[in-house]
């Protein structure tokens, strides 16, 4: 794809005949190469190119990114660093990693494009390639726009071309939106304050509204552990205190704390956890823990979102 370490093109097609074209011979190219290959595409096309591949497809990663990267924050370190970095030392590795589709909701979206932007920071100098294709035919023409300005190269059929809009930093920053403000405080939605003394306190409220909304198990676990993770972080980072409001909406729970610091790393709870060292994982188990994580960060402070479902 080029001579740098690092490779991050995006792939337009408009049907099927031109995903195949643009990702195959990407996944066929693998094994002379020497690279391990990973496709994670959502849902019907892992089948699509593992049908085109045939008894090339040995060896061959698949993942749904429906369910690996339903949340987009979780794909940087749960899906391509997982994969890359099991790979041995000084092996380039291929990927093609789909996170942006159609059945995507809107609240979803910014959170996709600023992970299309933020993995070339955290892959830079790296022996990656990522290869992410977008639908022409099925988008809306702002995930075009913005895909132009997060990867430096685009594939349009047989063409590839340098991006003349490349600015990744500026789409984490278009996409820093402020969130819808929370519903206001009465039946079925928790609003409470809290500081170092009231982190237990909260917890258990969190956890307790969380069951009253239809949580339970699994999901029920994810939400204390997400509310202990945020609020803890905005005592140490984020001013000693903050607000916690759970509530539900569209089937699914949400979680939100606000304080008054500064989300000044954008890759932060992107990084996978380094080996032996403590602490420093808060916002990664928040992301690996929801099934999306809204996040929007200014002078006056930072909210974060967790939608859970119920």
């Amino acid at each position: 794809m080029s001579g740098e370490p690092f490779a991050h093109p995006a792939l337009f097609y408009g049907d099927p005949r031109a995903y195949l074209d643009g990702t195959v011979p990407f996944v066929r190219a693998a094994p002379a190469a020497g690279e391990p290959v990973a496709v994670v595409v959502p849902g019907e096309k892992p089948a699509l190119i593992r049908d085109a591949l045939g008894a090339e497809r040995e060896g061959v990663r698949f993942l749904d990114m429906r369910e690996a990267g339903r949340n987009p924050g979780r794909i940087i370190p749960g899906v391509l660093c997982a994969f890359a970095d099991a790979q041995p030392p000084g092996s380039r590795t291929r990927i093609i990693g789909e996170p942006v589709w159609a059945g995507r909701g809107p609240a979803e979206y910014p959170a996709c494009v600023q992970h299309e932007a933020l993995i070339n920071a955290a892959f830079r100098g790296r022996e990656v390639t990522v290869l992410c294709p977008y639908d022409t035919a099925a988008l809306h023409p702002r995930a075009l726009a913005d895909a132009r300005t997060t990867h430096p190269v685009v594939i349009e059929g047989t063409e590839q071309r340098p991006s003349a809009v490349y600015d990744p930093e500026g789409a984490v920053a278009r996409h820093n939106l402020p969130l819808p403000p929370a519903p206001a405080a009465g039946p079925g939605v928790l609003h409470v304050a809290f500081d170092a003394e009231r982190l237990s306190v909260v917890r258990h409220l969190a956890a307790d509204h969380g069951a009253a909304l239809g949580l339970a198990g699994a999901a029920l676990d994810n939400l204390t552990l997400i509310t202990a993770e945020l609020t803890t972080n905005s005592v140490v980072h984020g001013g000693g205190r903050g607000t916690l409001a759970v509530w539900a909406a569209g089937g699914q729970v949400l979680c939100e704390v606000r304080d008054r610091g500064r989300l000044t790393d954008p890759l932060a709870g992107r990084r996978p956890a380094a080996p032996g060292r403590r602490g420093g994982r808060g916002l990664l188990l928040v992301n690996l823990l929801s099934d999306l994580v809204r996040t929007h960060t200014s002078p006056a402070g930072t909210t974060i979102r967790c939608h859970l479902g119920a």
